[in-house]
């Protein structure tokens, strides 16, 4: 069973979130960024959803996630249109580059597929260490909601070669005090009635308090962290079920 983004999920996130897909984080990151100076990495980047728009704005940007096959994807993705960014297969929570960034960014609750407060904390750290002084790190942070252990949703999806890919999702845990729950991915390929592809993914997901993801970026020595809701900067979130992004500087 995979833990991370295999061919057919990748085929999958591709089909579902092309390129210029946007849940209003493109334009959100796009505006953030224009003054940033220096190199940009983006941390799990995947295929490029957001990547991709923000070399086509002139942003230096630089790749990284866990996913050989997402990567794949992004190089393909970024040659069709002439650019050649810095793409790195590793962690984010232990990768190590030799170039500093003048901010860090995870969008759409990417960071929350590390698994234990540990490796979080570390992955923060590893953020800091790797930022130039006055650099920003900026991620998001949502709580989920779809806790039902008994509920299986199945999905599916035409390819332009004529097969069909479905997607069963089911919640196998959940663990409130812990504040993460873990669902099982169940992809698979048909083509004409005859079977060709399958993949299991374990999925797991974390979810922070406001306050505590506040003070977890105060230890590692943060300041001026600002939360904004649904890609509005400087809206505070009112409620549980909004996407909050909070933007933090190494001082």
């Amino acid at each position: 069973m995979q833990h991370h983004y295999g061919s057919l999920c990748t085929e999958v996130y591709d089909l579902s979130k092309p390129l210029g897909h946007s849940f209003g984080d493109v334009e959100y990151y796009g505006e953030r960024l224009k003054e940033i100076q220096g190199r940009i990495l983006e941390v799990g980047c995947g295929s490029g959803r957001v990547l991709i728009p923000l070399l086509r704005s002139g942003n230096l940007v630089d790749g990284l996630d866990n996913s050989g096959e997402m990567l794949d994807s992004c190089r393909s993705r970024c040659a069709d249109q002439g650019l050649t960014p810095l793409l790195y297969k590793d962690e984010m929570h232990n990768f190590q580059l030799e170039q500093s960034y003048g901010a860090i960014i995870i969008p759409a609750g990417s960071f929350q597929l590390l698994e234990g407060r540990e490796t979080a904390v570390e992955a923060l750290n590893n953020f800091y260490q790797h930022l130039a002084p006055g650099g920003r790190l900026i991620l998001d942070l949502f709580i989920p909601t779809n806790w039902d252990t008994n509920a299986v949703s199945t999905r599916t999806w035409d390819t332009e070669a004529g097969e069909v890919i479905t997607l069963e999702e089911k919640v196998i845990e959940v663990n409130h005090l812990e504040q993460r729950m873990v669902s099982l991915l169940k992809y698979e390929k048909w083509k004409e009635g005859r079977f060709i592809q399958s993949e299991l993914q374990r999925f797991p997901l974390s979810w922070y308090g406001r306050y505590e993801f506040v003070l977890l970026l105060e230890k590692i020595g943060f300041s001026q962290i600002t939360i904004s809701a649904d890609y509005k900067y400087g809206e505070e979130p009112i409620h549980g079920e909004q996407m909050c992004t909070f933007e933090a500087v190494k001082m």
